[in-house]
């Protein structure tokens, strides 16, 4: 059975949009804007790109993503993996072809599947609202988190707000930053 890793950088009161500065969104580029970078805060996304076999996202993350990282050195290691987007409206043809094999998947079921498969660790990144599917699904098994000392207010938010059963966490690995970013890596107890 492969791992599902949910990977983010997300404001302590849980706002992921536009971290990069995508447009659209009042407070687009928040990551490095308003926090002092430290190298070392970020050494669990190169770590994450050695360990993912596969990636995944949802279509608006691909369609962000896909005409920029393919030809980004920081993202050379993606590349080369299979990546997965799930959608139900992306269509074949929209697939980029400078960026390895990408498979459609059109449901949760078919995420489901794909888990059940032989294989390493999947790497989810962006795709809030995949997440929250994901999530509530109970189809996560890890989450990395990067915990941005902010508090951004309005914005997607990483987790969603369905009245669901408590889902306990293990803290496998944690660490704070003197910039005030901590990372948080969760293992979801079953």
């Amino acid at each position: 059975m492969r791992t599902l890793i949910s990977t983010a950088f997300i404001s302590l009161d849980g706002v992921v949009e536009a971290p990069g500065g995508e447009p659209g969104y009042r407070n687009s580029g928040w990551t490095f804007k308003h926090v002092e970078f430290l190298p070392e805060a970020f050494e669990i996304k190169g770590r994450e790109q050695q360990e993912a076999t596969a990636m995944m996202m949802g279509r608006t993350s691909y369609e962000a993503f896909s005409p920029v990282w393919p030809d980004m050195e920081d993202f050379a290691d993606y590349k080369v993996m299979p990546k997965y987007v799930v959608s139900t409206t992306l269509a074949e043809e929209n697939l980029v072809s400078n960026w390895g094999e990408t498979v459609i998947l059109r449901s949760l079921d078919e995420v489901a599947a794909l888990k059940e498969t032989e294989g390493g660790p999947i790497i989810i990144h962006g795709s809030a609202t995949l997440n929250q599917a994901l999530s509530d699904a109970g189809l996560i098994d890890r989450y990395h988190l990067l915990v941005f000392p902010l508090l951004l207010g309005a914005g997607k938010r990483f987790f969603s707000a369905t009245d669901k059963d408590t889902q306990k966490l293990r803290l496998v690995e944690h660490e704070a930053y003197a910039n005030g970013l901590q990372k948080n890596v969760f293992d979801v107890v079953r």
